[in-house]
């Protein structure tokens, strides 16, 4: 066991034998006192459970009405949930938390927050008129299994609209962003109009732009040109919110089970819906990481947050004064976050926002603040600077120990095998069940240069092979893949069934198709093909 768990006088032997139980000990013993002694709770986030550690990943959906969120839901699963209404116009006016179980059903809000097992005990605090528009739905579906995920409201424009809520939406989805594994932003291809809302609730999950994905959906419905420019403009939009210099990844595509309407972009609809595939079925392999680094955030938050509050005790009066100088230490936060970042050199991103922070300030009474407990912090900082780096060790050994672990079922498995698989008779893979050589239907060509570069005993050697390859202006790291694939005897020349090979694996990279990492039995020349037997 690991001799770090011994430092906190438990003996259960069985304590970190998995990373989730790791991360409650840690919580609970080391970051919790200091949230706790600091009012964390009533500022940033409320405290963690149990549930918040051992819950499957999720995958939140938001986007504004009639952008395909519910669909999107469908698609994957391939079959309809309890709740669900697909519209035009807006329809899903909840939070639906789709979820795995034996029985289908439903399972409304209040009932919700109460239950231990589900880790949305803590939304209780949104109030009754968030509760009445939260439930759960329950199915046994094969991707529940390894994921569950959040519908959302269509996101509407309009200060009546936000207000009609009763409700505080953008804080409610900042609680589901803090904990989901994966936020998924979706666009309509026909209406890019970012209203006030979303903008309001985008900015609101700017410290989780890593979990942040973005889907330009219903891009059938319009031709290239105009997809073209419906791109640029959402890249265009997008940056004026998201204030990074990286760019968010876009996945365009349509994504239900129709036919296309457009389908000129079929290859590119296909690459991006794997690309978008392989990142949701991670997210079970990665699941203990996430919950790892969210916890490092919210425990470099909980110093800064605690350094604020002890800064602000200290600079109170003992007597007189109280009211002045408590207005006046809030209207100068700013220059004490300037002076705490260099007091204990920390990068201005870990603190909180200003604005908001100055907001919640003024409902605390700043006299029952804790002054600085060193012991507190210490404790946070061996968690950070000891105990996290051998929990990652831990990590990566439930990764090695389950590496086949994805998302399986659904829309997920239609494209696993068989000719409709993704690039099945493409590039490498093209003529995969053909009965007769596919390079054969080239050869010719590929046989009037192989024979004007003065073959010996019906081979070219390859410094002589190298003179005609590199006309290809392809760089020397892929014309030597080239040549290990083509050199099928591997005895240093190229016969003539090689070179065409050869050539024929420069047209697909040429095409823009990766090289396989082993030659494919299909692409293996005829009269190689009893050897390799």
């Amino acid at each position: 066991m690991f001799s770090w768990s011994k430092r906190e006088g438990k003996k259960d032997p069985d304590l970190f034998q998995n990373v989730s139980e790791g991360l409650k000990r840690l919580y609970r013993t080391k970051l919790f006192p200091l949230e706790d002694s600091y009012h964390f709770h009533d500022f940033h986030s409320p405290a963690l459970e149990d549930a918040d550690f051992d819950n499957k990943p999720m995958v939140l959906l938001v986007g504004q009405y009639s952008t395909g969120k519910t669909t999107f839901i469908r698609h994957l699963m391939e079959q309809d949930f309890p709740g669900m209404r697909i519209g035009p116009e807006p329809t899903t006016d909840s939070f639906i938390a789709v979820m795995h179980g034996d029985q289908e059903g439903m399972i409304p809000g209040n009932a919700l927050v109460v239950d231990p097992k589900k880790p949305f005990r803590k939304l209780n605090a949104f109030g009754n008129a968030f509760l009445n528009r939260f439930m759960c739905a329950q199915l046994n579906n094969p991707v529940l299994e390894s994921i569950s995920i959040i519908d959302t409201p269509g996101i509407l424009s309009g200060e009546k609209q936000r207000i009609s809520r009763g409700y505080d939406f953008a804080a409610v989805l900042e609680w589901f962003a803090e904990r989901v594994d994966r936020i998924i932003l979706l666009f309509d291809a026909h209406k890019l109009d970012i209203s006030d809302e979303f903008s309001e609730v985008i900015k609101a999950l700017k410290n989780h732009e890593d979990k942040m994905r973005v889907v330009l959906n219903k891009a059938d419905q319009i031709s290239t040109q105009q997809l073209m420019r419906v791109y640029g403009a959402l890249m265009w939009s997008l940056g004026k919110i998201i204030n990074t210099p990286e760019v968010v990844r876009v996945y365009i595509g349509s994504f239900w089970a129709q036919p296309l309407l457009i389908a000129d972009n079929r290859k590119l609809f296909e690459a991006e819906e794997k690309d978008l595939f392989s990142d949701i079925q991670s997210l079970p392999r990665n699941a203990a990481l996430r919950k790892l680094n969210d916890l490092i955030k919210r425990a470099r938050l909980a110093k800064v947050h605690a350094y604020i509050i002890s800064s602000l005790k200290k600079e109170m009066p003992s007597v007189f004064g109280k009211d002045s100088k408590k207005k006046e230490l809030i209207a100068n936060l700013g220059a004490i976050y300037e002076k705490i970042q260099k007091e204990h050199n920390i990068s201005p991103g870990d603190f909180p926002n200003l604005k908001k922070m100055q907001e919640l300030l003024a409902a605390q009474d700043f006299t029952k603040f804790p002054v600085m407990k060193p012991k507190l912090m210490e404790s946070v900082e061996d968690m950070l600077g000891n105990d996290i780096a051998k929990l990652m060790t831990l990590v990566r050994k439930e990764e090695a120990a389950m590496p086949s672990q994805s998302v399986k079922g659904g829309a997920f498995e239609g494209t696993m095998n068989g000719p409709f698989g993704h690039g099945y008779g493409e590039g490498a893979g093209e003529g995969i069940d053909e009965l007769e050589w596919i390079v054969g239907r080239d050869k010719p060509s590929y046989d009037e240069i192989f024979y004007t570069l003065s073959p010996i005993n019906g081979k070219v050697s390859g410094a002589t092979a190298k003179k005609e390859l590199v006309k290809s202006k392809l760089p020397n790291t892929v014309l030597g893949k080239i040549w290990t694939l083509a050199d099928v005897d591997k005895d240093g020349y190229l016969d003539d069934e090689e070179f065409a090979l050869a050539n024929h694996l420069i047209k697909v990279k040429l095409e823009g198709h990766e090289l396989p990492a082993k030659l494919p039995a299909h692409l293996v020349p005829p009269s190689k093909r009893a050897e390799q037997n």
